[in-house]
């Protein structure tokens, strides 16, 4: 029959904190495989050690900061509340039921004051790799790079104009002693020095700045919306698809940048073996193949279709001879070497007069003196090494794992970490958010694993102990049937 509803009880119930929460739940498996005990030592310094009130445990506290990027919870506020009712996330951050939970101004103060301008998120994230690769989950040896936008906290119609310095490329000091390496053996003069005058000592262009978060770049690229982002370049292993690296720039970086210094920085920090390198068409460029063959790491990059010119005849219809340092029309006439520009590129000329007689040259030059210019890199051969490279069976093979590592790793981050906006305004403080996303994916994955392994072990340990049983069964069987035979028909 139907009964009324009972009353609201208030009766005392004996019942621990542990018996609330799942024995499946995240926060166990985490609880159990990460060690957070190195936070204290990492944040020692920020704090007075004789004087002031007795502080918040930082250990609390950066384990409030990682519950909402391991659940998706974008507000401080909101993260507060979720903890006051959340039986798991009190728990994990060693909370009584009747124990106040910090407010949120005092986590968000703590983030802005006392960890903010410090590296203490990096390391972190670092702490957490590194128990990653003594478990065996991570390696180093085939990497993975690339790049991804989040959009910040600014309105793209709200924007100045302003004349800021132009961006000088990360490897122009490589690039200046590899041109002047060139010119000289071609017995060519060194360049002149550009001249500086107070008007142009720093070059400057015209940049879209935003008025809302000025850090942020405005990107402008095909495929991809417009408006004002930060890009996430982070690197992926190829075993098990741990974060190994993440750094931030406004959007308006190029790709290429950043990757050359991020790739040293993995190697050294963490002493990685480091093999092969796969990255999209967007690293394929001289200085990143040449750079790092210098390393030692093999590049595998995707492909882009080139762009096609006004002339019918492509750049691919005319051959390198690398014995002449010449360029071969399909004609069979010579391209011969002229200069080397301040941005890498060998020019190969072709004779005027040989080409206004010949019959191709509608579609192979629009030049009014009626000479064929070819340009090719001082560090072309790197390019030409890389692409071979990809052709193979074996580049083909390291090439196809990127969609499962680090595209995977940016699907997981937007769709369950809140990785598709910037939660806060400012170069270092979205950097401060990339770092705890991927720490806080890196954590899930190395708990997920462990419990993975205890269970496979489980498993194994009771398969070994069905064919233990099984065997002395069959002896057992063995023995009865043999006293059987010797009873029925005697010794």
């Amino acid at each position: 029959m139907l009964r009324d509803a009972s009353p609201q009880q208030y009766q005392f119930e004996t019942i621990t904190l542990d018996e609330l929460v799942p024995e499946d739940h995240l926060v166990r498996k985490i609880d159990a495989a990460i060690d957070f005990g190195f936070i204290r030592d990492a944040v020692a310094h920020l704090y007075c050690p004789n004087n002031g009130r007795p502080a918040i445990d930082p250990v609390r506290l950066i384990k409030m900061m990682l519950l909402g990027y391991l659940f998706g919870i974008p507000s401080e506020r909101r993260l507060v509340k979720e903890i006051q009712v959340n039986m798991a996330y009190r728990w994990f951050l060693r909370m009584s039921l009747t124990e106040k939970v910090p407010d949120a101004s005092t986590l968000s103060q703590n983030r802005i004051r006392r960890f903010n301008d410090s590296d203490v998120f990096q390391q972190i994230f670092d702490h957490i790799v590194e128990q990653a690769l003594v478990r065996g989950m991570a390696n180093g040896r085939v990497l993975y790079t690339d790049s991804t936008h989040l959009k910040a906290d600014a309105n793209p119609r709200k924007s100045v104009n302003e004349l800021r310095p132009e961006g000088v490329s990360e490897y122009i000091e490589q690039l200046n002693a590899a041109v002047e390496a060139d010119r000289k053996k071609h017995e060519k003069k060194p360049l002149p020095a550009v001249k500086k005058t107070p008007e142009n000592a720093v070059a400057v262009k015209n940049t879209k700045v935003s008025t809302t978060d000025p850090e942020s770049g405005f990107m402008h690229r095909d495929n991809k919306p417009k408006g004002f982002f930060y890009l996430d370049h982070r690197t992926v292993d190829g075993k098990h698809g741990i974060i190994m690296d993440t750094h931030v720039t406004p959007g308006n970086v190029h790709d290429s940048q950043p990757f050359i210094g991020r790739l040293r920085r993995q190697t050294e920090r963490f002493r990685l073996n480091t093999v092969a390198v796969g990255v999209d068409a967007g690293y394929f460029t001289a200085a990143v193949c040449h750079l790092t063959r210098e390393e030692g790491i093999a590049l595998v990059p995707g492909y882009r279709r080139p762009n096609k010119g006004k002339n019918a005849l492509q750049k691919k219809a005319f051959r390198y001879d690398p014995n002449q340092d010449v360029y071969v029309c399909p004609e069979n006439q010579l391209l011969i070497y002229s200069t080397t520009d301040r941005n890498g590129y060998r020019h190969y000329r072709s004779e005027p007069s040989v080409c206004q007689r010949c019959e191709r040259r509608s579609s192979c030059t629009q030049n009014r003196k009626a000479q064929k210019t070819i340009t090719r890199h001082v560090w072309e051969e790197s390019k030409e090494t890389a692409n071979e490279l990809r052709l193979t069976k074996w580049g083909k093979k390291i090439y196809e794992r990127r969609k499962e590592t680090v595209e995977r790793s940016f699907a997981d981050a937007k769709q369950h970490h809140g990785h598709r906006y910037a939660r806060f305004r400012g170069l270092m403080k979205v950097q401060m958010q990339c770092l705890l996303a991927a720490a806080a994916q890196n954590m899930k994955k190395i708990a997920l694993m462990v419990a993975l392994f205890w269970l496979y072990k489980q498993s194994w340990m009771r398969l070994q102990l069905i064919m233990k049983l099984s065997r002395a069964l069959n002896r057992q069987n063995e023995c009865r049937q043999k006293n059987i035979a010797i009873a029925t028909f005697g010794r």
